[in-house]
């Protein structure tokens, strides 16, 4: 038997918000994504850690554009993603995954301490692991967070899923701009160069200088979790 494949799936905060009402937390959404999740795993037999992001309950740079420190308004966001880990962690446990939450700022009664070796212990015994509180440090934004987190713990790569409807990395924001094409590959060079907004300019120079390819996605289409984590050729290779 062969090792099985390390993947660490990136999603925002704001894909488990819903979008027809003003919840912060849709447990349909929610639902909806630990399914994909469970299925991805069930079929691929594959260790997975998913970082989620807290933009749906709190933004670090929103505080500190209505003049809040940043530090603390970035600490806030942290504790958000803890609340987004923990529904994320009872969808999947009802979907039959065995699942931990590391969380980076210590809180013990709610979620275990992030530890690489336990970290690195969970997957290998088949348990999804959720990373929260990003990396517990301020001015760092949950992709970034997830890089350092893949590389740690030696994914063979990162899957972002986007939510906002663009399926991948384009020329340009194909939400403004209709002559924008698609690309289906990449490299970290061309993204930095061009400016192309794959993640924040930390994450994609952290990918570039420690060899982890990044595969871009449509988070909220069907099936698309499971292609993904699969290997399958969909959104955009940043490599």
């Amino acid at each position: 038997m062969g090792e099985r494949r390390r993947i660490v799936l990136k999603m925002s905060g704001e894909a488990l918000a819903s979008s027809a009402s003003d919840e912060t937390i849709d447990a349909s959404m929610v639902e909806r994504i630990a399914v994909e999740i469970a299925r991805a795993r069930d079929e691929l037999d594959l260790e997975l850690a998913v970082m989620v992001g807290g933009g749906n309950i709190w933004r670090g740079t929103t505080g500190a554009g209505a003049g809040m420190d940043r530090a603390t308004s970035d600490t806030m966001g942290m504790l958000g993603t803890v609340i987004n880990a923990l529904a994320l962690q009872d969808a999947l446990e009802h979907q039959g995954q065995v699942t931990r939450v590391l969380s980076a700022v210590q809180m013990a009664e709610v979620a275990e301490p992030y530890i690489r070796r336990r970290a690195i212990r969970h997957l290998e015994k088949g348990r999804v692991v959720v990373f929260a509180a990003g990396m517990g440090n301020p001015y760092f934004t949950t992709d970034t967070s997830a890089a350092l987190r893949a590389a740690e713990i030696e994914a063979e790569m990162l899957c972002k899923g986007t939510h906002g409807g663009v399926d991948g990395v384009y020329t340009a924001d194909p939400r403004l701009d209709s002559s924008a094409t698609k690309y289906d590959e990449v490299s970290f060079m061309e993204v930095v160069s061009k400016d192309l907004r794959v993640m924040d300019l930390t994450a994609i120079t952290f990918c570039k200088d420690n060899g982890l390819p990044i595969r871009v996605f449509d988070l909220m289409g069907a099936g698309n979790i499971m292609k993904a984590l699969g290997g399958e050729p969909i959104g955009t290779l940043v490599r």
